[in-house]
C-alpha cells in the first residue's frame, strides 16, 4: 500500500464535525492526524469520535506540524484565505470548505501560491456528488430532453427565526446566503454549462430582524440562448422543484434534496450504512419527453450519491494518479459570479462577465 496521506482539520464545527471528517477517517488513503477544535462541546466530540487523532487547540499545532500532509480549511468564511495562505507556505496541500475565499482576487493569490509551492488546492465542493446533480448531469449527457433551454435549481428552506449564536448570521465578509448555498447552485451550473456572458441578480434580506442576505435569484445567461435560474431562500414553507430543465424536446423535474446530509447530521457514514447516497423511490425525477418519434414519460432512477468522491480524487491527485475534478480556478470563477450577483443587485442591471 502506498504512503498514507496525513490530514490536519482545522475546525470541528458542522463542516469539519458532519462533513469532512467522517470522509478522511474511513478512507484508506488518508489518515486523520490531528483536529483543532476550540469549543468544549467540539472538542469532547472529536475526542469521543476519532479517539486516534491528536485534538489541539491552536491552528500552528497543525500548520507548523512536519508530518501534516494536507490542511483540511473548514473554518469561518473570512478566514479561508488567511489560513489556506499559510498552509500552501508551510508545504501542506488544502482543501478549503466552500466558498473559497471572499474575493476572487484572494482567490487568485491563492491558485498562483499553491503553483509555485507545487502543492494541490481544491474546494469542497462536494454537491457534485450528490444523487440529484449525478441524475442531471446523465439526463443532459444521454441528450434526453433536446436542446436545453432552461435550467433551474433551488434550495428551498423555511427558517423564520434567526439561528442564535451563530457567525453565519452576523453581517461581515463573506456571509449570506449566496455565499453559503450559493456557492453550491453556482459551482453546479458553471460545472454543467461553462461560464456565462452576462449576469443578472436579485439579492434580499427578507427576514425581519436580519442581516444578511437570505433570499437570492440570480440567473446566467449564455450565448446559446440557454438561461440558468438559480434561486434559494430561508422563507419558502413549501419546498417547490430542486430541479426543472426544460429543452426542446422535453423537461425533467426533480424534488427532494440528496439524502446524505441528513444521514451525516445522525452520525451514519458510508462505512456503517448499506446502500449509501440512494434515494428513496418518491425522490426519483420526472421525465416527459420524445424519442424516436415516441412520447416518455416517467420516473428515472437517481444516481448514487456518494461524498466519499471528493476525497477519493483529492488523494488521488495528490499521488498524483488522477486530474484533479474540483480545480481551484473553477472555485475562483464561483467568487467571481458571487461578486458580480452582488452588484448586479445593488446597480439593478444585467452585468457582462469579466473574469
Amino acid at each position: 500500500m502506498e504512503k498514507r496521506i496525513r490530514v490536519g482539520l482545522l475546525g470541528f464545527g458542522m463542516a469539519g464535525r458532519v462533513f469532512h471528517a467522517p470522509f478522511i477517517s474511513i478512507l484508506p488513503a488518508l489518515e486523520l492526524k490531528k483536529i483543532r477544535a476550540n469549543r468544549q462541546e467540539s472538542v469532547a466530540l472529536a475526542k469521543a469520535a476519532y479517539p486516534t487523532a491528536e485534538v489541539v487547540q491552536d491552528d500552528a499545532a497543525i500548520l507548523d506540524d512536519e508530518g501534516i500532509d494536507l490542511v483540511i480549511v473548514a473554518t469561518t468564511n473570512a478566514t479561508h484565505y488567511s489560513l489556506a495562505k499559510q498552509a500552501l507556505l508551510a508545504g501542506k496541500h488544502v482543501v478549503v470548505e466552500k466558498p473559497f475565499t471572499v474575493t476572487s482576487d484572494e482567490a487568485t493569490e491563492l491558485i498562483a501560491l499553491a503553483k509555485h509551492q507545487h502543492k494541490v488546492l481544491t474546494v469542497y465542493q462536494n454537491r457534485r456528488w450528490d444523487s440529484d446533480f449525478k441524475t442531471v448531469r446523465k439526463v443532459l449527457e444521454s441528450n434526453l430532453l433536446g436542446t436545453l433551454v432552461e435550467y433551474e435549481a433551488h434550495f428551498d428552506r423555511f427558517r423564520n427565526k434567526l439561528s442564535p449564536d451563530t457567525w453565519k448570521e452576523e453581517n461581515v465578509p463573506g456571509t449570506s446566503l449566496l455565499y453559503d448555498l450559493g456557492s453550491h447552485l453556482i459551482d453546479q451550473a458553471l460545472y454543467l454549462f461553462g461560464m456565462p456572458e452576462e449576469v443578472t441578480a436579485d439579492l434580499r434580506i427578507q427576514r425581519p430582524e436580519g442581516k444578511i442576505v437570505d433570499s437570492f435569484d440570480v440567473t446566467l445567461h449564455y450565448r446559446s440562448g440557454l438561461k440558468a435560474i438559480l434561486k434559494a431562500g430561508m422563507l419558502v414553507k413549501q419546498p417547490g422543484p430542486r430541479f426543472i430543465l426544460s429543452g426542446d424536446k422535453g423537461s425533467f423535474v426533480k424534488y427532494g434534496l440528496d439524502v446524505q446530509e441528513v444521514a451525516l447530521k445522525r452520525g451514519l457514514s458510508p462505512a456503517t450504512t448499506s446502500e449509501w447516497g440512494v434515494e428513496p423511490t418518491e425522490l426519483w425525477g420526472q421525465v416527459d419527453t420524445e424519442l424516436h418519434g415516441m412520447r416518455l414519460s416517467g420516473k428515472i432512477e437517481s444516481e448514487t450519491g456518494d461524498y466519499r468522491g471528493f476525497y477519493e480524487n483529492v488523494s488521488q491527485a495528490i499521488l498524483g494518479n488522477e486530474e484533479l475534478v474540483v480545480k481551484p480556478e473553477q472555485a475562483r470563477n464561483t467568487i467571481r459570479i458571487i461578486e458580480l450577483a452582488m452588484q448586479s443587485s445593488a446597480e439593478k442591471r444585467t452585468l457582462p462577465y469579466h473574469g
